[in-house]
């Protein structure tokens, strides 16, 4: 008989063995897990459903909610809540364990006046963007089944840094725009504050918290002109992985100047100086200004995600 519980201590070890087992796509570790999910300040034990058949984690789903705003000056979605992951062992499925497990982690949070479900865009602790349909069709018709519409569908791209190097026209476009006043370099300690209020007003404010906890200004790049910030772009901001690419963004009103096409390019030189050779992250929209610009630079596709919500 297969048992759904609330998280206890102890399970964390058998909740990781159970993920990777179930996701070898996507395994995860156990400091993962410690750092994302038990010590997260919006971690509630009761959100975590834990589904145990004698002495073994079989899987489980997992419902957050906010206790804490993500960034000083952000509410707490109180409408919102989240399902970053569920996962059912192999020899587990096609008996009604999923789909118990993802009404339990949907009952808890409409227990609480969510409205809103989302999987999987919680930040700043998602494992993935949302369902991959591809690697996990199951689970993406359970998704589907249970109620949930796809928002949008972003993308995951990778590049090889193997032999890159800039183009001539990107360093020309540097030159000009440097002529017109522009500076391109990394930031000093002191402007960081004023990076993370750019890069949190003007795009995400999960943004500006990536850069509030970055240790090292040299894997930022920005571009300033008349003293105010016009774009930034960074690497190694998520968990510290240093081929992980972004957050990146130009002022909404100077795309068009080339200058997301620089910073992007100067990033990349210096992850190759540091002999990296990769460049990845998970989400931008195919079809987007920074999606074609990123596939100009040679960025390839490589996973797509459905983002998708159960509204009450």
């Amino acid at each position: 008989m297969v048992t759904v519980r609330p998280f206890q201590p102890g399970d964390e070890t058998a909740l990781v063995d159970a993920w990777n087992r179930s996701m070898p796509a996507d395994p995860t570790t156990a400091g993962w897990f410690k750092d994302c999910v038990l010590l997260d300040p919006n971690f509630d034990p009761e959100g975590l459903r834990v589904a145990v058949a004698g002495d073994e984690v079989v899987g489980c789903a997992y419902a957050v909610r906010r206790l804490i705003p993500l960034a000083p000056g952000t509410g707490l979605e109180p409408d919102t809540g989240w399902i970053p992951f569920f996962f059912v062992v192999p020899e587990h499925r096609g008996g009604g364990l999923g789909r118990r497990l993802l009404q339990e982690a949907v009952a808890f949070l409409e227990g609480l006046g969510r409205t809103k479900i989302e999987f999987s865009s919680y930040t700043p602790f998602y494992v993935l963007p949302g369902a991959d349909a591809e690697l996990y069709p199951a689970g993406y018709r359970l998704l589907e089944q249970l109620g949930f519409k796809t928002l949008y569908s972003p993308v995951a791209m990778d590049r090889t840094l193997v032999g890159y190097q800039a183009p001539p026209e990107v360093r020309e476009l540097r030159e000009q725009r440097e002529r017109e006043g522009y500076d391109f370099r990394s930031p000093t300690v002191g402007e960081l504050p004023e990076l993370i209020r750019f890069a949190a007003g003007a795009f995400n404010p999960d943004w500006g918290e990536a850069i509030r906890q970055h240790r090292d200004p040299e894997r930022i790049v920005i571009a300033k002109r008349d003293g105010r910030i016009a774009g930034f772009a960074l690497y190694a901001a998520y968990r510290g992985i240093p081929e992980r690419f972004g957050p990146f963004g130009v002022d909404p009103e100077l795309r068009g100047t080339g200058l997301g096409k620089i910073l992007l390019h100067l990033t990349m030189t210096r992850m190759r100086a540091e002999g990296l050779h990769s460049s990845w992250f998970l989400w931008t929209g195919a079809t987007s200004p920074a999606g074609h610009l990123y596939t100009k630079a040679g960025y390839e596709i490589t996973r797509k995600f459905h983002v998708m919500r159960r509204s009450a």
